[in-house]
């Protein structure tokens, strides 16, 4: 028997914390949710999560900035990002920095789990 994938969600918005936690909860993933970046490191799920699908503008810290500290604390966890409002420099910035895939909201409930199944596949392969 195999165990579920720990993802935590983090965005400022609760409706989007609320959306994305009921549709990998019914896709069998534990969800747990944070409205911001310092919750999420404050948490010892942070600790156990196998995915960080992140808003990129939150207050306080961004969710780049999360990025980029896990990775210079030596984290690989996979990251996804998703915003209102995209723009191609902080595209090419979160990619760079390591994210596994960038999605402008509102996006298709396919395209999101296309990009986690991508993110917990082995090899973690840069989309976009």
């Amino acid at each position: 028997m195999s165990v579920a994938s720990v993802i935590s969600v983090l965005d400022d918005d609760p409706s989007v914390r609320a959306a994305i936690n009921n549709l990998l909860e019914s896709r069998g993933y534990i969800v747990h949710t944070f409205a911001s970046a310092e919750e999420f490191l404050s948490s010892t799920d942070s600790n156990d999560t196998s995915c960080v699908i992140a808003d990129v503008q939150m207050p306080l810290m961004t969710g780049i900035d999360l990025l980029t500290r896990m990775r210079a604390q030596g984290s690989d966890t996979p990251f996804i990002f998703i915003t209102a409002f995209p723009d191609e420099s902080v595209r090419v910035r979160a990619l760079n920095a390591g994210a596994i895939c960038f999605l402008s909201k509102p996006f298709a409930a396919s395209d999101l789990m296309q990009c986690l199944n991508r993110a917990l596949a082995a090899g973690h392969e840069t989309i976009q």
